[in-house]
C-alpha cells in the first residue's frame, strides 16, 4: 500500500491557499471522500457500519497517510429520514418519499439540530495529526433532501399543484441545515463547510434555474455567509450541468467548486474559465480514472498541476470521489503526480 512521502506532512494552509485562489507551497490534493475499503486498507482500522467515531478516526488516519491536509466528516448524525429502501449501487429518486401533502408534512418527524450529538467533533479533533483540520458536510444536500422527502417526480408536480408545500419543505430543510452548520462551524478544528448538493443531470439542471433561485440558492448564500462570518471557507460540491446557473454559483460567494465531468465540461476547460473567480477542486473524470491506463492518469494529473502551478486556485483529485469501483492503482497513479 503506497503512502505519502515521509517528509510530506499535513499542513492545512496549503488547501487554504487553494481555496483563496492562491498557490500552495506544494501540489495539494482534494477528494470529497474515499471508499470504505480503501480507508480501511490504508488506515488499518476496521470501520463497521453505524460507528461514526470509528469511521472518523480511520478516515483521518487514511487522509494523513495519503497526503491530504484535511478530512471531510459529518459533524453529527443529524439527518432527514425517509422510507427509502437502500440499494447497494443505485437509489430511485421516486421511491420511499414520506411527504406528499399538507397532512404528511405536518405529521413528519422533523429532526431538531439542537438535539443532535456534536461530540463527534471533539473526538475527531483529538485524532487529528498536527497540521490537519476538518471540513464538515451534511448527510445530504438541501435539494437532495427535498427530493428524498417529496420524490423527484412528485416535487415537479407539486411545483404546479401545491407550490406552497414545496416552499415550506425547502424552508424547513434549509433552516435545519443552517442550524446544523452553525453548531459545527464554531469548532476550532473546522476550517470549512462543504455544501454537497447535486443540482443537475448531464444536460440540464434538476429544476428550472428560476425555481432554484427562488427556493434553493438563498439558503446556499446563507451557508456561505455563515462560514465566512466565522473566518471559515465554504466549498460547493455539486454534480451535473451548471452552465445555466454558473453566474448564480459565483454570486453565492463559494470559495471553491468541486465535481467535474468530461461529458459536461472537462476540468482543464473549467479551470481556464473559472480561475480567478472561484477555486477549482479535483476534476479528473471518474470514468477516465476507471478506463485509462495508470500512465495516462499520471500524465493528465501532471498536466493539470502544471497548468495551475503558477496561477493557483487548484487542488488535484477526482471529478467526484474515489468510489470502490475505481482501481486502487489508478487512484495511486493520480496522487503520485502530486508527490513527484
Amino acid at each position: 500500500m503506497r503512502h505519502r512521502p515521509e517528509n510530506r506532512l499535513p499542513d492545512w494552509r496549503n488547501i487554504a491557499s487553494v481555496l483563496e485562489g492562491g498557490c500552495p507551497s506544494r501540489p495539494t490534493l482534494f477528494e470529497l471522500f474515499l471508499n470504505d475499503r480503501l480507508i480501511q486498507s490504508v488506515s488499518g482500522v476496521n470501520t463497521p457500519p453505524g460507528n461514526m467515531a470509528n469511521h472518523a478516526t480511520a478516515a483521518i488516519r487514511a487522509n494523513d497517510l495519503l497526503g491530504y491536509d484535511y478530512t471531510i466528516l459529518f459533524g453529527s448524525e443529524f439527518a432527514y429520514h425517509t422510507n427509502r429502501i437502500q440499494h447497494a449501487q443505485t437509489v430511485s429518486l421516486n421511491e420511499g418519499f414520506p411527504i406528499f401533502d399538507r397532512a404528511s408534512f405536518d405529521s413528519y418527524a422533523w429532526p431538531d439540530p439542537d438535539q443532535s450529538d456534536y461530540s463527534l467533533l471533539n473526538k475527531a479533533a483529538e485524532a487529528l495529526p498536527d497540521g490537519m483540520k476538518l471540513m464538515i458536510w451534511s448527510a445530504d444536500g438541501l435539494l437532495e433532501t427535498v427530493i428524498k422527502l417529496l420524490g423527484y417526480e412528485n416535487l415537479c408536480f407539486l411545483l404546479y399543484d401545491d407550490e406552497q408545500l414545496v416552499a415550506d419543505v425547502f424552508e424547513k430543510v434549509g433552516k435545519g441545515y443552517l442550524e446544523y452548520f452553525k453548531r459545527c462551524v464554531t469548532h476550532e478544528s473546522v476550517m470549512a463547510i462543504v455544501s454537497s448538493d447535486d443540482w443537475g443531470f448531464n444536460t440540464q439542471t434538476l429544476l428550472s434555474a428560476d425555481t432554484m433561485r427562488k427556493y434553493l440558492f438563498p439558503w446556499q448564500r446563507a451557508y456561505v455567509k455563515l462560514a465566512h462570518s466565522h473566518g471559515k471557507y465554504a466549498v460547493l460540491h455539486s454534480c451535473g450541468y451548471f452552465e445555466a446557473i454558473l453566474d448564480d454559483i459565483l454570486d453565492m460567494g463559494f470559495d471553491a467548486r468541486h465535481s467535474y465531468e468530461d461529458a459536461i465540461l472537462p476540468v482543464e476547460a473549467a479551470y481556464e474559465r473559472l480561475n480567478g473567480s472561484i477555486a477549482v477542486l479535483g476534476g479528473l473524470d471518474v470514468d477516465f480514472l476507471i478506463r485509462s491506463s495508470e500512465e495516462e492518469i499520471r500524465e493528465r494529473a501532471r498536466k493539470m498541476l502544471a497548468l495551475s502551478a503558477k496561477r493557483g486556485g487548484y487542488a488535484l483529485g477526482s471529478g467526484n470521489s474515489i468510489a470502490d469501483y475505481i482501481p486502487d492503482e489508478h487512484y495511486f497513479a493520480m496522487i503520485d503526480a502530486a508527490f513527484e
